[in-house]
């Protein structure tokens, strides 16, 4: 068997691999579908991700540095489909047959505690499965906006997550929702899921648009999910004074934020999104990691969320060079890309 392994920005390579005997909590599976992450994965696939030379210590809750150097090589991967191929002793909640679904490396088997898996709900399709990870980080987003029945709501940024949240936002009882992001397509699929309004920055000023479609007001609150400070910083000036910014993105490039204009006279504030890396819930105890990741695969197998119009590319395992190279080369013809571990099913086509 191979799997494929990052050796460095922009370079994939296929390599032979093993797997050790299981542990008594652990089950083995063979991949049947993976659903590429176009923000964090691409981050690590470009080598522009802080942890490219450094490492997270969850001690410090700093970025300290590397010790023997570099990231690569690493394994790319996000969330994955398969069918349990082996169970552990121990293991209680899965048999040899069973679908299921968790975060995994991208490679044609996986072990993983069955306690870290979800079972594939009968009449969920697998690749709406893959979309549990990005409705996990929409659903933290907006619980971390504090959504009220009628607050007014901005959204930045039309990827996977963003359009969940735009989703989310309106089962939140937003009375207004508006999506910004520079590609149009995505553009026309978040008035789909829900946007009464949408702008392209590369023909308007969406911060304007904001404020006079809210009577020079603005937005109760922003969600920037672009990775793009020049959004972050149109997101500080479509919101209302004192109004709240959600920031669950990874940023790259140049800060370009002008903290002495909008910011500083509007007094808003200003939150960072992240339920991984064991941040707890901002309403913990009621609310946990647990239950956030529950509650959006309910959102998903209840199909309170639409996933299917997202799905804009479909490759082969053993095409994920091309792949990788496509959704780097095109964003405006990816929205979220799928790799089959077997034949790509002729529905899908």
């Amino acid at each position: 068997m191979e799997e494929f392994v990052l050796t460095g920005p922009y370079q994939i390579e296929f390599r032979e691999y093993s797997e050790l005997p299981l542990q008594t909590d652990e089950v083995r599976l063979r991949a049947i579908v993976s659903g590429i992450k176009h923000g964090t994965e691409m981050t690590i696939y470009r080598g522009k991700t802080p942890f490219l030379n450094r490492v997270f210590d969850t001690e410090y809750r700093m970025f300290m540095p590397r010790d023997g150097g570099s990231l690569f090589p690493t394994n790319l991967g996000s969330w994955l489909v398969g069918e349990v191929m082996e169970v552990g002793g121990g293991v209680t909640r899965f048999k040899v047959g069973d679908k299921v679904h968790g975060g995994m490396a991208h490679r044609p088997t996986n072990v993983r505690p069955e306690n870290t898996l979800f079972r594939l709900a009968d009449d969920m399709q697998p690749e709406t499965a893959l979309f549990t990870d990005p409705a996990i980080f929409a659903l933290g987003a907006v619980h971390d906006a504090q959504i009220k029945l009628g607050d007014r709501v901005a959204v930045f940024g039309m990827g996977a997550i963003g359009l969940l949240a735009i989703q989310i936002a309106r089962l939140s009882g937003a009375e207004a929702v508006f999506a910004v992001d520079m590609i149009d397509s995505r553009l026309e699929l978040a008035k789909q899921f829900g946007a009464d309004a949408v702008f392209n920055p590369t023909h308007c000023d969406p911060a304007l648009e904001i404020k006079n479609l809210t009577g020079k007001k603005g937005v109760d609150v922003a969600i920037d999910i672009s990775g793009a400070y020049p959004a972050l910083h149109t997101a500080m000036r479509s919101i209302q004074m004192c109004g709240l910014i959600v920031s669950a993105s990874y940023y790259s490039g140049t800060p370009q934020l002008e903290l002495g204009a909008e910011w500083h006279h509007n007094r808003p504030t200003f939150v960072s999104s992240m339920p991984v890396w064991g941040n707890p819930h901002r309403c913990h105890p009621l609310w946990d990691f647990q239950r956030t990741e529950k509650t959006a695969l309910r959102l998903l197998e209840n199909s309170h969320l639409k996933t299917e119009p997202m799905i804009s590319k479909r490759y082969r395992y053993d095409q994920a060079v091309e792949a990788y190279q496509f959704v780097d080369q095109h964003p405006e013809e990816t929205l979220k890309t799928l790799l089959y571990y077997g034949a790509i099913p002729e529905k899908a086509q």
